[in-house]
């Protein structure tokens, strides 16, 4: 009788332990998916457009969420600024609940100052940072001169353009909206209605420094304000320019990366799409938002390389052959439509040929690339002829 009651003590032990076992790897690892998980969607459609900024390089995305809130994640170069203010007009947006910076780079933060005059904002989100230029390069401070003329009733004289002049232009544009200002941070999740989030993933603290970026890549890219769009089985990452080492940052915070689309980081950048990163997203659908007269070798081929081997299946789109890329669902499985604005007889997984290497080992300074690239000596002689 002993012997039995010894034996069952022994069985209960042994069921307490699977139990606490099994008690601790549900705390540990299924509940935090489980508490991620988005809410059932509501049935209407998410938009999301990603606009054709080109043909220099650049970003802008605009969000047309179920519930009826607008989203812009950056606005382009400043060069096109007219382009994201139509795209916002044909899609007879008046308001953005939310306005996204990704970091302060002319193709990115280039068109903000015509979109706070073309729209109500209500929200700005950045990283905080200011332009990384080098101290050489930063404008002079001018001593005040005694105005000869007074200017106009209500009229400021015109500032004179330096080579941060995007990102002063942009601060005036958020300083003169009224709209609430945050820096983002990671863990925060936005409601954008109807049952879709956007939820915060990076930068996160400390910053990267110029030191941290030998192996390549520039600092304000790498702290760039990466989010995560979510709507029923529907999921995006939106990358800015995050490099390598805010790909490899991300993944060492085990941050839920795994998503159906992915906006490829910093335009196809060889700098970034790191292959461990790319088989964690695990993405169905890629886009690159680049220009065909960019001169950095985006997208890079070895990017295409690492995006294919990640899902030989994987679903390919490309603003600088295809226009603006549409996608519609409604969060319900396999009902993701894209839709490319034009046609292209060019081979997608053929990558561009650099000029220039954008990274900070190389005396990268990010101020603009305006005008088509130069000309060969081939088409000089037969433009010549």
């Amino acid at each position: 009788m002993g012997r039995a009651s010894r034996g069952c003590g022994c069985a209960a032990a042994v069921v307490l332990v699977v139990i606490a076992v099994a008690v601790f790897v549900g705390w540990k690892f299924i509940y935090p998916r489980w508490k991620l998980r988005p809410p059932p969607p509501s049935g209407s459609e998410l938009r999301v457009h990603v606009l054709d900024v080109g043909p220099v390089n650049g970003d802008s995305i605009l969000i047309e969420s179920p519930g009826g809130k607008n989203i812009l994640i950056d606005a382009g170069d400043t060069s096109r600024s007219k382009s994201v203010v139509d795209a916002l007009k044909r899609y007879n947006i008046q308001q953005l609940d939310y306005f996204i910076v990704t970091h302060p780079h002319p193709d990115h933060m280039g068109g903000a100052a015509e979109v706070f005059k073309a729209v109500k904002v209500l929200n700005v989100i950045d990283n905080g940072q200011p332009p990384s230029i080098p101290p050489n390069l930063l404008p002079k401070p001018t001593p005040a001169r005694k105005p000869t003329a007074q200017p106009a009733k209500g009229k400021q004289p015109p500032r004179q353009k330096t080579i941060i002049s995007f990102y002063d232009d942009y601060k005036e544009g958020l300083k003169n909206s009224s709209a609430n200002y945050a820096t983002a941070q990671p863990g925060t999740k936005y409601d954008i209605g109807g049952g879709a989030f956007l939820s915060v993933l990076g930068p996160t603290e400390p910053l990267f420094s110029k030191d941290q970026m030998k192996t390549g890549g520039t600092e304000a890219n790498a702290n760039s304000v990466v989010v995560r769009l979510d709507y029923g089985s529907f999921s995006m990452l939106l990358t800015g320019d995050a490099e390598e080492q805010t790909e490899h940052r991300m993944l060492s915070k085990d941050a839920n990366v795994e998503a159906k689309v992915l906006k490829v980081a910093h335009h196809g950048s060889k700098y970034a799409s790191a292959a461990d990163f790319l088989q964690r997203v695990k993405p169905q659908i890629a886009i690159i938002s680049c220009g065909e007269w960019n001169r950095y070798g985006h997208p890079s081929q070895a990017v295409l390389d690492r995006l294919r081997q990640a899902n030989p299946n994987i679903k390919l789109f490309r603003t600088d052959l295809q226009g603006e890329i549409t996608l519609t669902t409604k969060g319900r499985d396999e009902d993701i439509t894209v839709k490319a604005a034009k046609d292209t007889t060019a081979d997608l997984w053929v990558g561009r040929m650099a000029q220039k290497d954008d990274s900070s080992r190389s005396g990268f300074i990010a101020y603009g690339d305006f005008g088509p690239p130069p000309k060969t000596k081939e088409q000089r002689a037969n433009t010549n002829r």
